[in-house]
């Protein structure tokens, strides 16, 4: 499969759209997302609705085939600026469409428990670094060179 040069650009332009539509979805979410997070939830929903409506809608023998470079911009592109679940969301129903459903499965629970998991560790171990810095910053530090009035 080989891509011309302004494939990788389209990609990262569509890349941007969906960062700034899921940044205005949040926004206009925010309002009723207190005790869930309904618009990470509402772009995880649409995002995986897209990605797999334009995949069926555009694969070759399909109502509206299109080139590979086309389904890249959008579900690379487009989806996995706005969101990464729904890449997450097709590979896992393509192995449920290819009759591996063991392995859908194993996908689903590896990627909850190791994603939530690596979130967990992420924290932790920011938080560290801001306990030691704040105990260092605390704490006065030496001087290297002497100051010349002692």
């Amino acid at each position: 499969m080989e891509f011309s040069f302004p494939t990788p650009l389209w990609i990262a332009a569509a890349g941007a759209t969906g960062t700034l539509l899921r940044y205005y979805v949040s926004v206009l979410t925010l309002t009723w997302s207190h005790r869930l997070p309904w618009g990470t939830i509402l772009i995880n929903l649409t995002g995986s609705f897209a990605i797999a409506f334009f995949s069926a809608l555009t694969v070759a023998g399909a109502r509206l085939p299109a080139t590979n470079e086309t389904r890249l911009i959008f579900m690379a592109g487009l989806c996995g600026g706005y969101t990464t679940f729904s890449a997450f969301s097709l590979q896992t129903i393509d192995l449920v469409r290819d009759g591996a459903i063991g392995r859908a499965l194993l996908n689903v629970a590896l990627s909850l428990v190791l994603c939530l998991g690596a979130t967990a560790v992420g924290y932790i171990s920011a938080e560290a670094l801001n306990q030691h810095f704040s105990h260092t910053l605390a704490t006065p530090t030496p001087r290297a060179i002497p100051d010349r009035h002692t």
